[in-house]
């Protein structure tokens, strides 16, 4: 059983957004997210989080409106700031340190990303909410995922799904014959084209030695049993 010191948590947007009223955020959800938060920063964990922005802005919305590609993109990135502000102010009004660090250039609301601080604060206990995606259009928030794992040396990779748990050959809420993957490789995720993580972010991770976790958010108490080495959880990726 390995327990894991330093990861990554990956969050959609859609996992924090109420679905029934329509509103941005789910208070039951986003609360629940910061106990997971807050029970694996009191057992000294390292955690970096990255959210997307589904339950603000998705790509779409983009070519319903005549916006560009590029700018819809930007606007994403956006969305992901607005994320981790939320998700910031609670950790904060639970005495929980953390700092934002964004792609994007917005400096009265969080720092510049750089590898340097990153580093500097996760070995100083700070939750770090990585925002703005790599501030580049066309990678997503799972290629942000990837590249800052890589960049602060992670163990591991939470990628916390909804209504899913864990990776299937075949759609499971399409194909009653879909059948659920327990180990893959980055290799086979890549030439089975199985729908994980865009395929630039899995390539980011082929030679490395994180373990890429998919599992069910329906349970939040997944995030601190897979950290702590619980390996019946969801479907487990490394590299050959």
């Amino acid at each position: 059983m390995k327990e894991y010191k330093r990861a990554i948590i990956k969050l959609s947007g859609e996992a924090l957004g109420d679905q029934v009223n329509h509103k941005i955020f789910d208070s039951t959800k986003l609360n629940a997210v910061i106990d997971q938060i807050e029970i694996l920063v009191k057992q000294g964990k390292e955690i970096g989080l990255v959210c997307g922005a589904g339950n603000i802005f998705r790509g779409r919305i983009a070519e319903e409106n005549g916006f560009s590609y590029e700018d819809g993109d930007y606007m994403g990135m956006v969305g992901t700031i607005i994320n981790c502000k939320a998700i910031s102010a609670l950790l904060t009004k639970r005495n929980i340190k953390n700092i934002i660090l964004s792609a994007l250039n917005t400096e009265k609301v969080t720092l510049k990303y750089s590898k340097e601080l990153a580093n500097k604060y996760l070995s100083e206990g700070y939750v770090t909410l990585f925002a703005g995606g790599i501030g580049l259009p066309t990678y997503t928030t799972d290629t942000c995922s990837a590249s800052r794992a890589l960049d602060i040396n992670a163990d591991l990779i939470l990628a916390a799904k909804n209504g899913v748990d864990g990776v299937y050959d075949k759609d499971p809420n399409k194909c009653s014959d879909a059948k659920f993957l327990k180990t893959l490789s980055y290799t086979e995720v890549l030439e089975r084209k199985l729908k994980v993580m865009d395929e630039s972010a899995i390539k980011l991770l082929e030679n490395s030695d994180i373990v890429l976790r998919v599992f069910s958010m329906d349970d939040y108490s997944n995030f601190e049993k897979i950290f702590n080495g619980d390996e019946n959880i969801g479907t487990t990726i490394t590299k050959e």
